[in-house]
């Protein structure tokens, strides 16, 4: 069982969007982060977020342009938690919600991002962060037609 928390291990240099950007820049952006995720933010206030994913199913296969606006494309839907959780308990979450990815927001603002791996490699594999990779890929492979 980890006390560790994820202030000790999130991402704090992260890549963020705004609805000033567009499906264009978004992607761009993607490309040079090597990154299929990206918190949309207002200020420092995350409201949304834009995976990969988003732009295929909402961008591309909507026929939407370059030029559509985030809003359009992003989900709006977060699941976000507080630095102070637990690597275990953020493990559980993700496992729960079929996840990869966390944004870690204190009083509405995003401090951090912590995936998968890092709950894996900054914690030895703990039990919670594998088994939760383990039920995430399994989800995966049984979505891949």
């Amino acid at each position: 069982m980890s006390t560790r928390t994820l202030r000790e291990i999130m991402t704090t240099d992260c890549s963020t969007v705004t609805l000033k950007d567009n499906v264009y820049e978004a992607a761009v952006k993607m490309k040079q982060e090597d990154t299929g995720f990206i918190p949309v933010v207002e200020g420092k206030k995350l409201i949304g977020v834009l995976t990969d994913r988003d732009l295929v199913i909402r961008g591309y296969a909507e026929k939407r342009e370059g030029s559509a606006a985030i809003k359009q494309v992003m989900s709006e839907r977060v699941v976000s938690v507080p630095p102070e959780t637990t690597v275990d308990e953020a493990a559980k979450v993700m496992a729960k919600e079929q996840i990869r990815r966390l944004p870690v927001v204190e009083s509405g603002d995003l401090v951090g991002i912590v995936s998968i791996g890092d709950l894996a490699v900054r914690d030895k594999f703990e039990d919670e962060a594998g088994e939760a990779l383990s039920q995430i890929s399994e989800q995966d492979k049984q979505t891949v037609h």
